[in-house]
């Protein structure tokens, strides 16, 4: 863990009550607020016509944004977002983009309150520009942030934001990326909210300073352009909603949507039963040449209208893996919007009144100064939105009507690769950088009703896009020798996770080596898991064929589908590396699936044979994975049935229960989730096998569900278990799954390591 250096914590953001900021604030610096009256006196019409009218501003802030910037990052991933506040800067309205910005662009505007208003000042026409994620607005220093104050008739009124994941902002790495960093002195510098704009102009100073520090200056100068342009778009459309409507009606109308969104929450929140449950996850290696597990966990509590993530227990900062108080706020956000408020106005400022933080300081999710952070947003707390979600999803599916958004875990990661070097394709060459954007194409994790998305995105960048091969090809000197989709990759279960895809890709059009940087988890543990004894998804894999002659080769008329056709030796990329690729040589990424929901061996038969006819599984993976034998292209349906009970042979042989001989009639349960049902409520109600109605646990007798616990090797997960956990870390990883003891019906799964916690037969956790 690293100490603390005195004097940094003034640069550390919280969340803050209006009346805090009010009193750190200059007598000359008016707010323009509203009473509660003012606030249900806007009628119903008005109220709608406004609402839009702010939801069109945001909209047209992204499109400038995006038409601006001269980063594909931006421009083809829509790796990037913006919000509307209100004079505190409390989120009224977000994008659809990068959602787990959400839970830091608020931070920074409280911070810049609190500590600029004096000096500087916080006047008309100003703009901040800010990427120090300790004091929020982004999740690591790559995440840029401009806000500004709209003020009204001398009043601050309101603020905008502009976001930007920035290709690169300087320190020992390649794309701001250092994988051997052990602190953020090796990484880029954070720099805490600093005027880049004065009175409407951009300040020359503080612009060259920014993009000085960049090794691809050209593209954050545009960056930075576009996002002040993004601003001025939402201070100009903004203004003009105030000139029509005046600023109270506005004001009121902001602060409902806030309200409406919060008190929705809460009434959902009503609906759903209280209790606490729990998840745990890891990070596999935290920094080059690490071989260890670094643990994540989260105590998820509901109780009424209230939601408690409780990350006590978490192991301390480590290496790259770690991110902000920020970036621990974000991962939350990424799992409760689509999971909780799918269905609900994101306005973030009233969403997030609806739930509490506990977490020990100097942890992998609540990183302290100087810790190193660049893996921030796709490590650590892309791993909290997953855990919440699991949390989420294990409360909802106990429900029938909002139970539709349960979801098991989508791709689980961000497979980083920045590649950089010297194109020597033109008259002059030049030096290049890119992040490799293709992992946009995660699998979506299976539902109860409905398998995962195939290569549909990520769960935290709901509009995000996968580039186009062809301008990738034109933008750098690289060769895309294939992108696919890759069967067998989403999760198994009785509904399938989504199934990603690979990419390998050769130097093209330079005579230099070009430089690579590897960040990723989930090689060695599975970052995708499965719900209700679903399988998690693929393990990641990044391969670099040494000594190979890819254009050798397609100059003889060969056109390589599989790494052992490129040739040469094969080169396992480790989670963090800094390699370098030779012209020749060639790199393989296979990111990752979703994870399935349900035991495979359920799944219909027929499913499984359209499966097979769109190239989604494999023979092996119908085979190994849902008991299915084929024949002849077609399933067996008898032989797959005797397959089935042979697999569940297998489970008992590798297990053993004891069976209770009590039976219930399942259809007469209540659904707790795929493999479980209750009968009775409370102390002296039963659990049963869903499928064979074998009674596993007596309420107010029993802790643990009487299942029986499976250790096997990873490999017994499935074909989509492409990485030898060995290659990467030291301790044991199994693949682990809770069976009925009696008919051998698994009901949670998972690629964990031996002394995972046993979470899963809990009745606590698994009732609440």
């Amino acid at each position: 863990m690293n100490a603390v250096i005195p004097g940094s914590e003034i640069f550390s953001s919280r969340p803050v009550s209006p009346e805090q900021i009010d009193a750190s604030l200059p007598s000359t610096l008016k707010l323009h607020t509203v009473t509660q009256e003012q606030i249900d006196a806007v009628d119903p019409l008005t109220y709608e016509v406004i609402r839009h009218r702010i939801w069109s501003v945001t909209d047209e802030m992204g499109e400038s944004l995006k038409r601006m910037s001269g980063s594909p990052i931006v421009t083809d991933a829509n790796d990037f977002d913006f919000a509307i506040g209100d004079e505190y800067g409390q989120e009224v309205l977000v994008g659809l983009y990068n959602t787990g910005l959400v839970g830091a662009v608020d931070l920074a505007i409280y911070w810049t309150l609190q500590n600029r208003s004096h000096n500087p000042g916080i006047v008309e026409g100003d703009m901040f520009l800010n990427n120090d994620p300790w004091v929020g607005g982004g999740l690591h220093q790559n995440d840029a942030i401009v806000f500004q104050p709209i003020f009204y008739n001398g009043e601050l009124f309101a603020w905008t934001s502009g976001i930007c994941h920035e290709p690169d902002l300087g320190g020992v790495g390649l794309g701001s990326f250092s994988p051997a960093a052990q602190d953020v002195f090796s990484e880029s510098v954070p720099t805490p909210p600093v005027k880049v704009v004065r009175d409407g102009v951009i300040q020359q100073d503080i612009a060259d300073m920014w993009v000085r520090r960049s090794r691809v200056p050209r593209l954050v100068e545009l960056d930075l352009h576009a996002q002040v342009g993004a601003n001025n778009v939402g201070r100009t459309r903004l203004l003009e909603i105030i000139d029509r409507y005046g600023p109270d009606t506005v004001k009121a109308v902001m602060k409902r949507m806030m309200n409406d969104s919060e008190n929705r929450l809460k009434d959902k929140l009503r609906a759903l039963p209280d209790g606490t449950w729990r998840a745990s996850g890891y990070q596999d290696q935290s920094h080059e040449g690490d071989r260890n597990l670094h643990k994540i966990t989260v105590a998820m509590t509901k109780t009424g209208d209230r939601l408690s993530f409780d990350f006590t227990g978490t192991d301390a900062s480590a290496g790259v893996i770690n991110c902000t108080y920020a970036g621990m706020r974000g991962g939350i956000m990424i799992a409760l919007l689509p999971i909780l408020a799918h269905d609900i106005p994101w306005s973030a400022g009233g969403l997030m009144r609806c739930f509490d933080i506990i977490s020990e300081e100097g942890t992998l999710n609540n990183a302290q100064f100087p810790a190193a952070v660049s893996r921030g947003p796709i490590g650590p707390s892309w791993q909290t939105g997953t855990l919440v979600a699991e949390c989420l999803s294990q409360m909802l599916d106990q429900t029938a009507d909002i139970g539709k958004s349960v979801q098991a875990a989508c791709c689980g990661t961000w497979d980083t690769a920045v590649i950089a070097g010297l194109d020597q394709r033109g008259d002059v060459p030049v030096p290049f950088l890119s992040i490799m954007m293709e992992p946009m194409a995660g699998g979506y994790g299976a539902r109860p009703d409905v398998d995962g998305m195939d290569t549909g995105g990520l769960f935290c960048i709901p509009m995000g896009r996968i580039p186009d091969t062809e301008m990738s090809e034109f933008l750098y000197p690289i060769l895309v020798l294939w992108r696919r989709e890759e069967a067998d990759s989403g999760g198994p279960g009785r509904q399938r996770g989504g199934v990603s895809a690979s990419m390998a890709f050769t130097p093209y059009g330079t005579e230099v080596p070009m430089g690579l940087v590897l960040a990723s988890a989930g090689k060695a543990v599975a970052q995708n898991t499965g719900l209700a004894g679903g399988y998690p998804g693929n393990t990641g894999l990044e391969l670099i064929a040494r000594g190979s002659d890819v254009l050798g080769t397609l100059g003889a008329g060969i056109i390589p589908t599989t790494m052992e056709e490129v040739g040469g030796s094969i080169e396992i990329g480790q989670n963090y590396a800094t390699l370098a690729v030779n012209p020749g040589e060639a790199v393989f990424m296979h990111w990752q699936g979703g994870g399935g929901y349900g035991d495979p061996i359920t799944r219909d038969i027929a499913a499984v044979q359209r499966d097979l006819d769109d190239e989604k599984i494999t023979l092996e993976g119908a085979h190994e994975s849902y008991g299915v034998v084929v024949v002849d292209g077609r399933v067996d349906e008898v032989a797959s049935l005797n397959r089935r009970t042979a697999l569940r042979e297998a489970r008992a042989r590798l297990g053993s229960g004891a069976v209770s001989s009590s039976r219930r009639a399942t259809a007469e349960g209540r659904h707790i989730n795929d493999g479980l049902v209750q009968f009775g409520s409370g102390a002296g109600s039963t659990i049963a096998c869903s499928h064979c109605g074998e009674v596993v646990a007596e309420v107010g007798r029993d802790d643990k569900l009487r299942l029986t616990r499976i250790d096997d090797v990873p490999a017994a997960a499935g074909p989509q278990i492409t990485a030898v956990a060995s290659d990467y870390v030291d301790q044991e990883i199994v693949f682990r799954q809770y069976c009925c003891p009696s008919c051998w019906t698994t009901s949670w799964s998972g690629l964990v390591p031996s002394d995972h916690p046993d979470y899963a037969v809990e009745l606590g956790a698994l009732l609440g």
